[in-house]
C-alpha cells in the first residue's frame, strides 16, 4: 500500500510540476521529430543559473527522452528534510552524488554505471550556479571530460537555458512569471586522443553558440572592453 501511495503521489507531483513550470515559463517539449539521436545514453549538459535548471531541461525533452533522463544532483542538498528526498527520488529519479567528497573518480563511475543501464543524465559542467550577470558562462570543470573519456560512445548534447535565473533568482522562494527558452544543440562525442583542454573548449563553445545572439554580442563587447583597459 505504501509503494502504491508513493507511486500515485509521485505521478501527481510530476504532473503538477510539469503544468506549473510550463505556465510560469512558457516552456514546451520539443517535437520528437527534431531529435536525430536515440532516447537513451545521452548526457544533456546545460548552463547553470538556478535550482530550477534541471526541471527546464526535463520539460523541454520529448516524453520518450524525458522518461530516461536523470538529473545529477547534490545529495547534500536533496537529502535534507522529507519533501526534497521524495521529489528527487520518486519524481525525477535523480542520481545523487556527494559533491564535497574527495573521490571524483567514484562520481564518474557512478554516472558511468547509470549510462551503462541505458539511462540518460542531466549535468551542469560549470559546477556551481552562475549568479554574475557579467559572465555569460563559467569555465567548465573537468568532470565532463572524464565522463566522456570513460564513455566514448555516449552523446553529449548542449542545452542553453535562457532567463530562468530571472524567474527564480538566488535567495528568492516565489517564482516570477517570465517567458523562458531552452535551445537544444547537436550531439557531441569525444574524439580519439582528444585531450582535456580541447574537449572542454569544444563542449563549452558548443553551449555558448546556443546563447541568444544579443547576449553573446554584449558579453564579447564587455570582454573586449575589459581587455583594452588592462
Amino acid at each position: 500500500m505504501k509503494n502504491l501511495t508513493h507511486k500515485l503521489l509521485s505521478k501527481l507531483i510530476d504532473r503538477s510540476l510539469y503544468l506549473f513550470v510550463r505556465f510560469i515559463t512558457g516552456i514546451r517539449p520539443k517535437p520528437a521529430k527534431d531529435f536525430d539521436f536515440p532516447t537513451e545514453r545521452n548526457v544533456y549538459y546545460a548552463n547553470h543559473g538556478s535550482h530550477g535548471d534541471f526541471v527546464m531541461v526535463w520539460i523541454a525533452l520529448p516524453k520518450a527522452w524525458r522518461n530516461v533522463a536523470r538529473p545529477v544532483a547534490g545529495a547534500d542538498y536533496w537529502l535534507k528534510g522529507k519533501i526534497r528526498p521524495f521529489i528527487i527520488n520518486h519524481v525525477f529519479n535523480g542520481l545523487l552524488i556527494m559533491r564535497n567528497g574527495n573521490n571524483p573518480s567514484a562520481i564518474t563511475a557512478q554516472m558511468s554505471q547509470a549510462l551503462t543501464n541505458n539511462d540518460s543524465l542531466i549535468i551542469f559542467p560549470e559546477g556551481t550556479r552562475n549568479t554574475d550577470d557579467n559572465v555569460l558562462l563559467l569555465p567548465f570543470k573537468s568532470g565532463i571530460y572524464h565522463l566522456a573519456r570513460e564513455n566514448p560512445d555516449v552523446r553529449f548534447i548542449p542545452i542553453w537555458i535562457d532567463n530562468i535565473n530571472r524567474v527564480l533568482p538566488k535567495g528568492q522562494l516565489a517564482p516570477v512569471p517570465l517567458i523562458c527558452d531552452v535551445n537544444i544543440g547537436k550531439p557531441i562525442q569525444i574524439q580519439e586522443n582528444e585531450d582535456k583542454d580541447a574537449f572542454l573548449t569544444r563542449t563549452r563553445n558548443a553551449l555558448l553558440d546556443l546563447a541568444p545572439a544579443a547576449k553573446r554580442v554584449a558579453y564579447e563587447n564587455r570582454t573586449t572592453s575589459q581587455g583594452a583597459n588592462t
